[in-house]
């Protein structure tokens, strides 16, 4: 009876020593903010440790038909919400301050580029801008060996380009800023730096998504696997502040976002016990989007041959046409 009241004192304290533990899986907001402290009932810990789920196997002989579209997923539709939520900003010292329990995609994206954890491909060729083929990975941006932004100035001057931009240059003479302390050592004018616009989640208007639509004879099913992921903000004038289009920032490959986003929680609008994950909510399609562009000959986008309701209604009908392929699949 003693040793059974001794193994049973130690899995008490065992159990409180883990209930009273500050869980912190890859960085992300927890319900354990402090020691001793849960704000709730109990510490949700499922999402931050979970394994992820891993992709069934494909061959290629078994994938009797393909097609790969290119969606724009808009953060201004209420379902696509979860994504959003911009709740960060920078200081006046200009540190980053993110929310305490929920944290947006790009938050959870930014986090993990700046760490060093997801490569970044740029959206067009560094050394020719006007070649944007960068959805095809072709142009990673990768700090040295065991360097990451914090740690590596080159790798930093580099990303900086992708994360954010620099501010208008001052259209009044240096004299009229800075009076005498505008010139230096020597007597020379000295530019006054422009400042930093970080690009936040509330910049953000857009996900774009890269996939592959196939039908899997050796499992009977039609499968949909995302490649890559892209944020886009507006595109604008860093003088006048207007507007001239929309700007990818970079592209991400998706199958390594999933070990990133299989630990961070998405904000579940119809139940508080079961918030899901980033890679849940990609699995499971819990967005809406439109197709913008699919494969073809001339390589070209809907935007290029469809203008205004008649590019949403050729959205629905590249959709449908798949739909149509899988039913005449079975269609004996």
């Amino acid at each position: 009876m003693r040793m059974k009241s001794l193994i049973a004192s130690v899995v008490s304290v065992m159990a409180g020593s883990l209930m009273f533990a500050q869980v912190d899986i890859n960085g992300g907001p927890i319900n354990n903010p402090s020691p001793n402290v849960i704000d709730g009932v109990y510490i949700q810990q499922h999402i931050p440790t979970k394994r992820m789920i891993p992709y069934e196997h494909v061959r290629e002989a078994d994938v009797i038909w393909s097609n790969r579209v290119w969606r724009a997923i808009d953060m201004r539709e209420k379902i696509n919400h979860s994504m959003y939520f911009p709740f960060d900003e920078y200081d006046a010292d200009n540190n980053w301050v993110r929310h305490a329990t929920r944290w947006s995609l790009w938050t959870v994206i930014k986090t993990h580029v700046l760490n060093g954890d997801l490569t970044v491909y740029s959206p067009y060729n560094p050394l020719a801008f006007f070649i944007k083929d960068g959805d095809s990975f072709k142009y990673p941006i990768v700090p040295p060996p065991g360097k990451n932004y914090y740690t590596d100035s080159l790798f930093r001057d580099q990303l900086f380009y992708y994360l954010g931009t620099l501010g208008p240059e001052s259209d009044l003479p240096l004299v009229d800023i800075y009076g005498d302390d505008s010139l230096d050592i020597n007597g020379n004018y000295v530019y006054p730096p422009r400042d930093t616009n970080w690009v936040l989640s509330k910049d953000v208007v857009q996900y774009r998504v890269k996939e592959d639509w196939f039908f899997d004879k050796e499992r009977s099913v039609m499968d949909v696997r995302i490649l890559g992921l892209c944020p886009v903000t507006y595109d604008t004038d860093p003088n006048t502040g207007s507007i001239s289009g929309m700007k990818e920032l970079f592209w991400l490959y998706f199958p390594q976002c999933r070990f990133v986003f299989n630990n961070y929680f998405v904000f579940n609008t119809h139940n508080d016990a079961q918030w899901f994950s980033f890679d849940d909510l990609f699995w499971k399609r819990q967005f809406n989007s439109t197709i913008y562009k699919e494969s073809n000959v001339y390589d070209r986008k809907v935007e290029t041959y469809k203008a205004g309701i008649d590019a949403l209604y050729e959205s629905q009908r590249i959709t449908e046409n798949m739909r149509i392929i899988e039913h005449d699949v079975w269609d004996f």
